[in-house]
């Protein structure tokens, strides 16, 4: 559990090419020009891993909000209850429009003005967190003592996809308890990777105040929804603000969070987890620079530079390292059909190009790891080529 040294909100520099969030979103709107043709032509491959659709097999019943909240809200409180480990006398569950909303709505009532927030995660909190802390007026001190905070962002699985230990999650939750300090858990994809890869108790097990996490993250299936659960007084106050400000989720949802979450199983995690694993393996033989974590593989924003000027016999290449791992993300995309998670942020979290928990499914579909490391070895190639180009890395992201 480190200090983190943020460059604004963001853990990366901009560049002179991707120097804002309207930049980032001209490079998602170049990205979906290559996915709408390979989408046509069946040649696109999701290895975000993430699930971020709404399919419409089996009853989901009426897209009407009155109808559908009528008819599974109770249904869903018990599934999301039981999902995140609340207790239904205790505990109250608020489904808002994204998991930054509900993280957004639960800060804000938690957090006083000139409030002093501490960060806990084994990398950095995530940029929802920091900007949430901003708008209640409080301050960020990621990776602080937490004496004297006045609230507690606990994060179990980093952005960076590194895991507190159970011991350490325990340490900080107990010492929070004991001071009367409240501790509200970004559980964007801790809530099903650490108890079913690290063995960790459900998220409100833990002793906390509240929880989020994401429904479109390892072993759920969609939609993107965010949901919060905590104390009652917690989250009706949370509630109360998210309807207000719109950001809540619409109800006529609920019936897709109902089937999401009563087909998750914690196996299908661990699958996800081994296909990355094999990947990782692949791409080790190839790259000596990559990164690992027990549940990811990352090609740090820095490494990517560096190898692709290397290859281009480039001593000062005049890119910041987010900027590379957009080019090689839309190179992936463009030229091979690979579409990974650094399209699936605004900006993204990391300025890492990440592979987790990819789907067997789609890994065998591709023609297996070894072709696909191979495919990020020529994307390498061809950012190599493009990097004495300013004018044609600009044409390629969309700037």
């Amino acid at each position: 559990m480190s200090r983190v040294v943020r460059v604004g909100e963001l853990p990366y520099e901009r560049g002179r090419i991707l120097r804002g969030t309207a930049d980032d979103f001209a490079k998602l709107r170049r990205a979906w020009s290559i996915v709408r043709e390979r989408h046509r032509d069946g040649t696109m491959f999701d290895f975000t891993g993430l699930e971020r659709s709404m399919p419409f097999e089996g009853d989901a019943g009426p897209l009407d909000d009155e109808l559908a909240a009528a008819l599974h809200w109770e249904r869903l409180r018990e599934l999301a209850l039981d999902h995140l480990g609340g207790d239904r006398e205790r505990d109250d569950v608020f489904v808002a429009n994204r998991l930054t909303a509900a993280i957004f709505a639960a800060v804000q009532v938690l957090v006083p003005a000139g409030g002093r927030v501490v960060g806990v995660s084994a990398g950095y909190s995530h940029p929802a967190v920091a900007r949430a802390v901003r708008w209640a007026g409080g301050e960020l001190d990621d990776g602080g003592d937490i004496d004297g905070a006045n609230a507690v962002v606990l994060t179990r699985l980093a952005v960076t996809y590194d895991a507190l230990s159970l011991d350490e999650v325990e340490a900080v939750t107990a010492a929070a308890r004991e001071s009367g300090i409240p501790v509200l858990v970004d559980d964007a994809g801790g809530a099903r990777v650490c108890t079913a890869v690290f063995g960790h108790p459900r998220t409100l097990e833990l002793g906390v105040n509240a929880g989020a996490t994401g429904l479109d993250k390892y072993g759920t299936v969609g939609p993107r929804l965010g949901l919060l659960a905590g104390r009652r007084e917690l989250v009706a106050k949370a509630r109360a603000l998210g309807i207000e400000l719109g950001l809540e989720a619409r109800p006529m949802l609920y019936g897709a969070v109902v089937r999401s979450l009563e087909q998750y199983r914690p196996e299908r995690v661990r699958e996800l987890v081994a296909a990355t694993l094999e990947l990782g393996d692949a791409l080790e033989r190839r790259l000596d620079w990559l990164e690992r974590t027990p549940v990811a593989v990352k090609l740090p924003g820095a490494g990517t530079l560096a190898e692709a000027a290397q290859r281009a016999g480039i001593d000062e290449p005049q890119l910041a390292s987010v900027e590379a791992t957009g080019a090689l993300a839309m190179l992936l995309l463009r030229d091979h059909g690979v579409h990974t998670v650094h399209f699936a942020a605004l900006p993204p979290g990391t300025d890492a190009l990440l592979f987790k928990f990819v789907p067997p499914e789609t890994l065998a579909r591709f023609g297996g790891a070894d072709r696909l490391a191979a495919a990020i070895d020529q994307a390498l190639d061809a950012l190599a080529e493009l990097l004495p180009d300013e004018r044609a890395l600009r044409t390629l992201l969309g700037a």
